[in-house]
């Protein structure tokens, strides 16, 4: 009814509501640009305190954190990191993250 007996009514009140508009992307995909941060300030949180302090003693191992499971995809490197060597799992890691996760003697691992 509304290109036809109701015409007047759409075209007064609701104008532009049939029709096409812009240009059609073929092969759309969604989330491409998705990509949640953590700084290296707050890393330590994602493990409980009991744990922290287990790798506090013993040194000669070191905790796995894993970004990608706690939902986030980038490590950035504002903060700094207590004396004491971890493994950080994450799709992506700033330049400066990595040298700051280096230099406490951990490592990157890239998932």
């Amino acid at each position: 009814g509304g290109q036809h007996h109701h015409r007047i009514n759409f075209d007064k009140y609701h104008p532009g509501y049939f029709g096409k508009v812009g240009m059609r992307t073929y092969n759309l995909k969604r989330h491409l640009t998705y990509c949640p941060t953590i700084n290296l300030d707050k890393i330590w949180n994602l493990i409980p305190a009991d744990v922290k302090l287990h790798y506090a003693k013993n040194q000669d191992k070191a905790p796995v954190i894993d970004c990608t499971s706690a939902g986030y995809f980038k490590v950035l490197g504002n903060g700094n990191l207590p004396k004491q060597p971890l493994i950080v799992k994450a799709r992506y890691f700033s330049k400066n993250a990595e040298e700051k996760i280096k230099k406490v003697g951990g490592c990157c691992i890239l998932t």
